[in-house]
């Protein structure tokens, strides 16, 4: 995961067997960019056979409107899908806590947070995604397991990623597919249906395409960055991608060699491109890029991420 913090916000961590554990930006000692990072077992008390898959963040835990307000939606690889209020987890504890129960096989995948009134739209690897409005899904205490959000093609098939769209919505969504392949499409194609369906086509999956990897939710004000698993990351204006057919195959993002996997897909900001050494920031409020794999996590100053780099 990769995505921006400021140094006072709560972030809230959830594991792929659905534990929940508390971290403020601040107590992460900050590194350059070549650093190997901190090891999260030395930050949170994370057990060694569970890893970090999602994460929210928060300004404030003691404002009570906007506990009261605020839902979290979970969604899991075999595509349940449960919705929490936030003042469940307004507690922090040190050793964590039971977000959600996780079925034998399965784990969780997605976490967002919601004001009661979004849509959710969840992809699924063989290609197609489903859309249906919140309400859809009751509240449900910490220890659910959640209902059935989408109906997968088959045993080979999984969910690989969950937006929430608010009601003054002004984004599309970006589909990317393994061997590279990416769209941009108007949200209005993805037309609003139950929970626990099959969906729409989002990608005409073909040989060319490989199988969908991504889903996310941009517009003009978001660059995408792209990192593959051998450390290779490119960084895309969304500006450029012109909006596409909601089954079409899209057009090549970034070059896949045979022995390489796109590993992660994340939303960041436009940014300007000025010399580190020009950018003034007040300490107190400093944005961080802030970075989870495998185990480990590595904090950036975001502005050392430029349109084309290798972490």
């Amino acid at each position: 995961h990769i995505f921006t913090a400021t140094n006072h916000n709560y972030l809230l961590l959830f594991t792929e067997q659905g534990r929940c554990f508390w971290l403020r930006i601040y107590e992460i000692p900050e590194a350059n960019k070549t650093s190997l990072g901190r090891v999260l077992q030395n930050v949170i008390q994370l057990p060694k056979e569970d890893k970090v898959k999602a994460y929210i963040i928060i300004k404030d835990l003691k404002d009570e409107a906007f506990l009261a307000s605020q839902n979290i939606i979970f969604v899991t690889k075999k595509g349940l899908v449960k919705k929490t209020s936030v003042e469940k987890f307004s507690r922090p504890r040190t050793n964590g806590i039971n977000a959600i129960t996780i079925n034998e096989g399965d784990q969780l995948l997605e976490a967002k947070l919601t004001d009661g009134t979004c849509d959710v739209l969840i992809g699924i690897k063989s290609g197609r995604a489903i859309r249906f409005p919140e309400d859809k899904v009751r509240q449900m205490g910490r220890s659910a397991a959640g209902v059935r959000g989408v109906t997968l093609s088959g045993e080979d098939d999984f969910v690989i990623g969950m937006i929430t769209i608010a009601q003054d919505n002004d984004k599309d969504v970006l589909v990317i597919s393994e061997n590279g392949l990416g769209k941009r499409s108007d949200l209005d194609e993805y037309r609003i249906t139950n929970r626990g369906g099959k969906g729409v086509k989002t990608i005409n999956t073909t040989d060319k395409t490989g199988a969908l990897v991504a889903l996310k939710a941009v517009n003009d004000e978001n660059d995408v960055l792209i990192t593959t698993k051998n450390g290779i990351a490119i960084r895309i204006e969304v500006a450029s991608l012109r909006v596409s057919g909601r089954a079409t195959q899209g057009v090549k993002m970034i070059d896949i060699s045979n022995k390489d996997q796109i590993a992660d897909v994340a939303i960041v900001p436009t940014g300007d491109e000025e010399d580190e050494d020009t950018i003034e920031t007040n300490e107190e409020i400093q944005e961080y890029t802030f970075i989870i794999m495998v185990g480990r996590v590595l904090l950036h100053p975001t502005f050392i991420f430029s349109r084309s780099c290798k972490p």
